[in-house]
């Protein structure tokens, strides 16, 4: 039997309404068959910012407005008489804003908010507009439609509202409501009270809730829910039709008797009139011409001969002129460049004389910081910051007038080591843990430390997760495009991370792989995890992470960066750990832009590198980073990538210790403190090492003691490398400060007090 919608209506009554509420809720359901068919079923709101009788009288006119105008235009389709309808609304209530004493925003922006929606059959439409809002819960989920704009209300100048349109299905509700109401009572609850209540007792219930929180002003609310009822479901009795009078569809005859001939006379002598009116105007335009025929007229010129003779001197003349002008301008031309090549040459020993000046300022200014028993560094680090900035500028500007770079390069490293000392930059060094065969190149994208203290890295080009035994100088596939398990095939690997005991890789195909280490010698098992829907992620996945609540259970939940869903969705482990049997929530309070994300890092907080910035995610409020000083050296930091070392069990510590982070712009890892965003240090290879042009991975490892230093695993295209985050003396120059001792203005680097585990 086929099934067909019917919409359970709840809105605030009249007697329960704020008395200083302006709002005006209008719903239409057209009783006639033909315009349910074709405009269908109209739900209106329309609030006010201000609290008045002028904003109520205003609400009240631009719902009558989008009313009438709605179901009076039949030009176009639901979506565009929509657009038209708010833009009349707009208008009419912009012509009369002196008489509703409407104010308006910097931006030309008024106060009156119109939340829309129309359902035709199975079709929904809605729109929205300054302070009201439409939510849309379907299968216990809450979405916004479209996103708001609170700040663009009635009226407002190039006004273009969004319609959104979507299929209505059996159990979805939908609520346009009051943007004062949801600040009140927040849309947690009023997901709740439509998921569980009628949409009458859930629109009682919300507006109960918003006056018990001292809620004043617009309280406005309507909320529908789709149920499903049979085709033969009977909604009222059918009545016949009947003519209305006894002489309907007789010929139109006027009761008056002569009155039929009287009119149709009157229109006789209407049409003579209009006759004799064109005849008399085509007499008097021929009289005008007639007129004019007579007026004089010049006669045509005469045509001219020109002799052969004198046709051929006029040429001879014009080429003459042609060479003498050719001829000037060749003096010009051979004139200006004599004169210019001199002021050239003036100009090139002025700018050769500035040079020179500029790097005697460079040198004055480096030998005042660091002369003969001077260390301006050690006892003045303000005073020597300023005057190694000054050599710094002054040398760029030297290199610029063309100043011997030969001579610039030794003092430009000199300046460089000494603001290093004053940024607080230490110099590390490289060393090389273990490369892949040539014969068949890899291309490393990522990295993560295994529970067995192994590093594992995905190669794009070979499309595997390799373990590497750095004992051995081995490296073994755990995952690859075709590797068989659970009755299934991989695709090729995509994404790689950690979870507590367990290496997750996410193939091409979303499906998601567990290795799980058996010991520390490289042997392990891979099992296929199910996860619900996963197929339907789509290639636009940014990134994966988890966070481990049961290091011994393996029990961690799922994070992916979604674009599509503009959202970071989470997981939940089933309670045997299997796989993730339920839909993915969404993790942020609020869809956004998430495409940005390159990175993610998950310790009970949530931190990412987003669009070249480090930012907490969850919480979002109350921490920032500090961007380290030395932006004349190191402008425009870019992070893309985070680490920070992990407990013994496998998770971070959270806002406790050093989150490192990867500056692509710079080339260097930052390190700032968990807690509060403050900038420590930063790590630059030692003695000009470029190595790190091509790092595309790393992991900060545990230090092994409480005073020891960390170490960093960090992979280029082929092969993996590491660094101690210690000072390093760098060969052919002048030793940066004392390891143990702290840069100026900066604290020093917390380390992690617990060994990982194996």
């Amino acid at each position: 039997m086929a099934v067909r919608l019917q919409l359970k209506l709840g809105a605030v009554t009249e007697q329960d309404r704020l008395p200083d509420s302006p709002d005006t809720v209008v719903v239409v359901e057209p009783a006639v068959g033909s315009v349910g068919r074709t405009k269908g079923n109209l739900y209106l709101l329309v609030t006010s910012r201000v609290a008045n009788a002028r904003a109520r009288e205003a609400t009240r006119v631009v719902a009558d407005t989008i009313r009438n105008e709605y179901y009076y235009d039949e030009s176009a389709g639901i979506r565009q008489c929509l657009v038209k309808v708010m833009a009349v609304a707009n208008k009419r209530l912009a012509h009369q804003r002196d008489q509703y004493k409407l104010g308006q925003q910097a931006d030309g922006a008024g106060p009156i908010g119109v939340a829309v929606a129309v359902v035709r059959g199975r079709e929904l439409y809605v729109a929205t507009v300054g302070p009201a809002e439409a939510y849309l819960i379907r299968q216990a989920r809450l979405s916004t439609l479209p996103d708001p704009n609170r700040e663009r209300g009635l009226p407002a100048e190039n006004l273009e509202p969004e319609v959104w349109r979507g299929e209505l299905n059996v159990g979805d509700s939908l609520c346009l409501v009051s943007a004062n109401v949801v600040g009140r009572v927040g849309t947690d609850a009023l997901k709740d009270a439509l998921v569980t209540l009628h949409p009458q007792s859930a629109i009682e219930h919300l507006h109960a809730r918003f006056v018990a929180a001292d809620g004043k002003g617009s309280d406005g609310a309507v909320a529908f829910e789709a149920s499903e009822v049979g085709a033969t479901h009977k909604t009222r009795s059918l009545v016949p039709v009947r003519p209305a009078e006894p002489l309907a569809g007789a010929p139109d005859r006027s009761p008056i008797p002569l009155a039929d001939s009287v009119s149709a006379g009157a229109a006789a002598m209407g049409a003579s009139a209009t006759r004799a009116r064109d005849a008399a105007g085509n007499g008097f335009q021929r009289a005008i011409w007639q007129v004019q025929d007579l007026l004089p007229r010049r006669s045509p010129a005469k045509r001219r001969v020109t002799a052969a003779t004198t046709r051929m001197e006029t040429q001879r003349r014009a080429a003459m002129a042609v060479l003498a002008l050719i001829a000037v301008a060749g003096v010009l031309v051979v004139g200006v460049n004599a004169f210019g090549g001199q002021r050239a040459n003036v100009s090139g020993l002025e700018s050769l004389d500035a040079a020179e000046r500029s790097f005697e300022e460079a040198r004055e200014a480096f030998e005042a910081v660091s002369g003969p028993g001077i260390d301006l560094i050690t006892d003045d680090p303000g005073r020597a910051l300023d005057l190694l900035n000054t050599a710094y500028v002054k040398l760029a500007e030297a290199e610029s007038l063309g100043y011997p770079i030969g001579r610039i390069t030794p003092l430009r490293a000199q300046a460089l080591e000494g603001l290093d000392r004053l940024y607080g930059v230490t110099s590390v060094n490289s060393t090389s843990v273990f490369e892949f065969p040539t014969e068949k190149p890899p291309k490393l994208e990522a990295l993560v430390r295994g529970s067995d203290g192994a590093p594992y890295v995905l190669d794009s080009a070979n499309k595997t997760v390799w373990r590497i035994d750095i004992k051995k100088q081995k490296a073994a596939a755990i995952v690859k495009n075709g590797s068989r398990a659970s009755g299934a095939r991989a695709a090729a690997p995509r994404f790689l991370t950690t979870g507590g005991p367990d290496i997750l890789a996410l193939d091409a195909k979303n499906n998601l792989w567990r290795w799980r280490p058996a010991n520390t010698t490289g042997k392990g098992t891979l099992v296929r995890i199910k996860v619900k829907d996963s197929s339907s992620w789509g290639d636009d996945i940014k990134d994966l992470a988890t966070f481990v609540a049961n290091f011994d259970a393996a029990f961690y939940k799922l994070y992916v960066v979604d674009p599509s869903e503009q959202n970071i969705m989470v997981l939940s482990p089933a309670n045997d750990g299997s796989g993730y049997p339920v839909r993915p929530n969404p993790r942020l309070p609020t869809e956004r832009d998430v495409s940005g994300i390159s990175d993610l890092l998950i310790d009970g907080d949530i931190y990412a590198a987003e669009s070249g910035e480090v930012a907490r995610l969850i919480p979002a409020s109350g921490w920032d980073v500090d961007a380290p000083e030395d932006t004349a050296v190191r402008p425009t930091p870019r992070y893309t990538m985070i680490s920070s070392p992990d407990r013994p069990d496998g998770s971070s510590s959270r806002r406790n210790g050093v989150l490192y982070a990867w500056d692509a712009q710079n080339h260097r890892v930052v390190a700032f403190n968990k807690a509060d965003g403050r900038y420590i240090e930063q790590y630059r290879l030692a003695d000009g090492d470029e190595t790190w042009d091509d790092l595309r991975g790393f992991v900060v490892l545990p230090a092994p003691e409480a005073d020891a230093p960390s170490t960093m695993w960090w992979i280029t295209s082929t092969g993996l490398h590491s660094s101690l985050l210690q000072a390093a003396e760098e060969s052919g120059t002048a030793s940066p400060s004392p390891s143990g001792e702290a840069s100026p203005g900066k604290e020093s680097t917390p380390k992690p007090d617990a060994t990982p585990k194996p």
